[in-house]
């Protein structure tokens, strides 16, 4: 397929995909406004001192790092959830726990990242740092009950020495300031020996606080502290009701456009001229809309709205006609279809209405005795028509015929039904009557039964000029379309070319519109009827027989 086919499918089922993406939009909507929300929570863990040293060695931060790997695995391990379940008494177990947090490392640092998720944003806060307690206490701290105790002593005797060093500092500069002013040769050797003695001792002052210093230093690589705790969730993460509608529709729609073209693939019907041209190698005469009602200003739309789009392509059809027997003009025509209810009697009633008022005389036969149609079309009398013709020959012809409202268009009903129908178009009455329509009109259209399921049209075909096939777009399956085509030439008729009926309005090669007063009453809502129509028929076509 062409970039333009495929741009066609699209733009023929284009309201299966709207319709696909809002339904599959609106029930995510629904389901996504129903789920509970979701909390996170997340707390930090450094591993090392790296931070709280002027120069860090690159040593002890691989080292770091190397561990947090280790503190991670540690932190998914089952005594550690059962931790936090037991302190906070949670009212489920640390299996349920283990599917609520993660545990990793921060690419390319010390830190350690811890994250839980929870209905209650209250409840994964508390969840986030009792688990980074219940990680810390798996640390070397908690394997020194008495580290804290101790530390604790040696911060109170640095304070205390801390003291006794500014103390003494204080009283030094109290003494140097007195020998200042002091006169006596005695009081000042007594001073200044006071303040030797200060000095040393706050020299071994300062060199207890240094030792004790080193005791509070960092541990090295091995431990583990908070770098920032958990906040309180203020905005859910899940779910994301705007994102999940969106990728919904998205799926529904991408689901209906594979849905198109898996239709489009099954669907053996002829829908377009190119088909025409590819499955029968005929000329595509005209392509005409979907005439929707069933009264007769809505089938004789040519003589009820001549501005329609219909009656314009019931016009190039008319033109078509004439140009492709220009060199050998026809003066009978038979239309058929390969089934019945594709429209051959519309476009034979039609045809005939813009051939008149194209200043033809035409007569329009119908010829389908087992069904016939043109009377109702016309709203004429069917009491009397081709059947007493063929079997009256000796009365006059217009005796039979019925005029119309269109000038220069005349209509002969069936009549009666016959119970031998193909018999009597195929007796020699038939082409006597023939030769004398011919004498007093220019075109005589014959509507006949469908080709397949009857032999009328075959066997009448091969005394007329020309045959014109209708084709229901989107209806018609190929294999008939040819069968049909097949007949007629067995037959010895000559197909003139086909007529493709019933053309969907969103069909790139026909464009649907009314700019005249006459036609707004008739598209209302036509076009989506139209595509609707079509899914019917081809899901139908598709689908097993019941029998």
């Amino acid at each position: 397929m062409e970039l333009r086919q495929y741009l066609t499918v699209v733009w023929k089922w284009t309201w299966l995909i709207v319709l696909a993406a809002l339904i599959a939009g609106v029930t995510s909507f629904f389901w996504n406004s129903r789920q509970p929300k979701i909390y996170q929570a997340s707390t930090s863990l450094l591993v090392g001192t790296g931070l709280e040293q002027r120069n860090p060695q690159s040593g002890d931060l691989f080292t770091s790092q190397q561990l947090a790997q280790t503190y991670i695995q540690i932190a998914r391990t089952d005594p550690v959830l059962q931790g936090v379940v037991d302190t906070l008494k949670l009212p489920f177990g640390s299996d349920q726990l283990r599917g609520a947090i993660y545990a990793g490392i921060i690419p390319g640092t010390q830190l350690i990242e811890l994250r839980v998720v929870d209905t209650d944003p209250r409840r994964a806060q508390l969840i986030a740092d009792a688990y980074a307690a219940q990680v810390i206490a798996q640390g070397p701290a908690a394997r020194a009950p008495d580290e804290i105790a101790r530390r604790e002593f040696v911060q109170r005797q640095i304070e205390d020495i801390q003291k006794k060093i500014d103390d003494s500092q204080i009283k030094i500069d109290e003494l140097q300031r007195s020998i200042a002013v002091t006169s006596s040769a005695k009081e000042i050797a007594d001073k200044q020996q006071q303040i030797a003695a200060m000095q040393s001792q706050r020299t071994t002052w300062q060199t207890t606080y240094a030792t004790l210093l080193t005791v509070l230093a960092p541990q090295g690589s091995n431990s583990l502290s908070v770098v920032e705790s958990a906040r309180l969730p203020q905005y859910p993460i899940a779910p994301n009701v705007a994102s999940n509608v969106m990728f919904a529709a998205l799926i529904g729609a991408a689901l209906a456009v594979v849905g198109a073209f898996l239709v489009e693939y099954l669907d053996d019907t002829i829908k377009t001229p190119e088909d025409v041209a590819q499955s029968l190698e005929l000329a595509n005469l005209g392509a005409i809309g979907t005439i929707w009602g069933n009264g007769s200003d809505a089938r004789l739309i040519a003589a009820k709205y001549p501005r329609a789009s219909h009656s314009e392509a019931y016009r190039a059809l008319r033109t078509n006609i004439q140009v492709s027997s220009l060199d050998q003009p026809i003066k009978t025509l038979l239309v058929t279809s390969a089934n019945p209810k594709e429209g051959k009697s519309i476009t034979s009633a039609n045809l005939g209405v813009v051939m008149a008022l194209g200043g033809l005389r035409v007569l329009l036969i119908d010829a389908d005795m087992r069904r016939p149609q043109q009377h109702k079309i016309f709203n004429l009398s069917n009491e009397f028509g081709l059947v007493n013709a063929l079997l009256h020959p000796e009365a006059r012809l217009d005796t039979y015929t019925q005029p119309t409202e269109t000038e220069n268009l005349v209509v002969l009903t069936t009549g009666p039904h016959p119970p031998n129908p193909a018999e009597l178009l195929d007796s020699k009455r038939m082409q006597e009557l023939i030769e004398r329509f011919k004498a007093q009109f220019d075109l005589l259209i014959f509507d006949t039964p469908p080709i397949l399921p009857r032999i009328d049209a075959a066997v009448l075909a091969r005394h007329l000029d020309a045959t014109l096939l209708v084709v229901d777009a989107g209806h018609t399956r190929r294999d008939s379309a040819m069968r049909a085509k097949e007949t007629l030439a067995r037959a010895g008729g000559k197909i003139l070319g086909v007529a493709l009926n019933r053309i969907s309005s969103n069909n790139a090669y026909y464009y649907y519109y009314y700019y005249s007063d006459e036609g707004k009453n008739y598209r209302l809502f036509g076009s989506l009827r139209s595509s609707m129509e079509r899914m019917i028929r081809q899901l139908g076509q598709h689908l097993p027989d019941s029998k």
